[in-house]
């Protein structure tokens, strides 16, 4: 029998039931949709992690204080004020392959102006800081080294303390106070929008870091370390003679710092999404499987109401292959037929999740075709024990069937 012939066959078999051959179908759509609609959703959510770790700037490392043991006592980064101006000037002066560096002072505090107040980051940097963060300034500029070294009270701000602090109206040139000290405003930062964990970034306040340490905070010591790689390929180097320098600038000493790259911050940013994917991702697998198991227990349903047709067609020349061949066309039918079907509706409920919800979602090719090619192989391989028990059917006993 030709293969056109069988195909025409079971598509007609298909047919006479088209209500159980849905219903049958429906595990593998449900499945399908499923697997589509989250992995457009991991993927959307890793495109979105990725524009934001490149918002932040490229090729950047970032060192912190801490990671320390002394006394029986250890601590992790950030647990204490290890870091200093030294540290920060040295790296700029020794380590290689490096474009920038600012050292950090973070703080929140109550600002005023304009008999409007508001509480916000504080940050002291240098004046590589936008460079480093890709951060564009879109009114005025940024403070200078001179800046820098003279303790001068200016500040670069960002739109949400424009917004808060000078409603309507130019910001440069104007005042604003920090702890009652009179700060000049010389720049406006452009839109940054949220950071990958959810801190509004234009809500800051950026002084030169040696006006924090001195006129503001009052510390000696550093937050962090913020260092701007020449390329991608060499943060690795440059991360470790980072590390190298400041061993020996402890000269023994156990380290009391830990160095980050931009790569290593967006890996933990990614996982918590990585894992929960990978979470509802087996769940969708469980319904795929699931519906091929429906697909098969329907075959076999079919093979046993059908068993005076196989009769029939194996007594009139049919042969075992022609059987096994048709009904395992008949389930393939099936499942790629559930799996068109359920490719629509992942992408409808992605567009759906997107458009109404504000989900980031971003459907990929791949996985429209590693559907399709999924849902095939459940068809052969739930459908090939019933074609087989087809098959093996004796025409005279099938005959003899009520």
């Amino acid at each position: 029998m030709r293969f056109t012939t069988i195909f025409r066959v079971a598509l007609r078999a298909l047919r006479r039931n088209t209500m159980r051959s849905i219903l049958t179908a429906l595990g593998i759509i449900i499945g399908i949709g499923a697997v589509i609609t989250i992995v457009s959703m991991g993927n959307g959510a890793k495109a979105r992690v990725e524009a934001q770790v490149a918002a932040l700037g490229q090729n950047i490392i970032t060192v912190y204080p801490g990671s320390f043991s002394s006394g029986g006592t250890r601590g992790g980064f950030g647990s204490a004020p290890t870091l200093t101006v030294e540290d920060a000037e040295a790296i700029a002066a020794e380590v290689e392959d490096i474009d920038g560096v600012s050292p950090e002072v973070r703080d929140r505090n109550q600002v005023l102006a304009n008999g409007l107040n508001w509480s916000t980051n504080i940050n002291g940097e240098s004046p590589d800081y936008p460079y480093i963060k890709n951060w564009n300034i879109v009114q005025g500029a940024m403070f200078t080294d001179q800046d820098v070294k003279s303790l001068a009270k200016v500040a670069v701000i960002g739109k949400t303390v424009v917004d808060q602090l000078f409603p309507n109206e130019d910001p440069i040139g104007q005042t604003l106070r920090i702890r009652n000290l009179p700060f000049r405003v010389v720049g406006v930062l452009d839109v940054k929008g949220f950071s990958l964990f959810g801190s509004d970034q234009d809500d800051v306040v950026i002084i030169p870091y040696t006006s924090h340490m001195r006129r503001v905070s009052r510390r000696s010591n550093i937050s962090s370390i913020l260092v701007q790689g020449k390329t991608s390929d060499k943060l690795d180097v440059v991360k470790s003679r980072i590390e190298d320098l400041l061993n020996q600038r402890r000269k023994g000493r156990e380290p009391d710092f830990t160095v980050r790259t931009q790569e290593e911050i967006a890996a933990t940013a990614t996982e918590t999404s990585k894992t929960m994917t990978l979470l509802l991702g087996g769940i969708a697998v469980v319904s795929l499987v699931v519906g091929g198991i429906g697909v098969m227990n329907i075959m076999l349903v079919s093979v046993t109401e059908r068993t005076r047709e196989i009769g029939i067609r194996l007594a009139i020349g049919a042969h075992d292959r022609d059987v096994l061949l048709q009904f395992l066309i008949e389930a393939i039918l099936l499942t790629v037929l559930g799996g068109i079907l359920g490719i629509l509706c992942g992408i409808g409920a992605s567009e759906f999740a997107s458009a109404y919800f504000g989900l980031p979602t971003l459907i990929s090719p791949t996985s429209v075709l590693l559907a399709v090619a999924v849902s095939t192989v459940i068809g052969v391989f739930f459908g090939y024990y019933p074609a087989r028990k087809a098959a093996q059917l004796d025409p005279i006993d099938a005959l003899r069937y009520e």
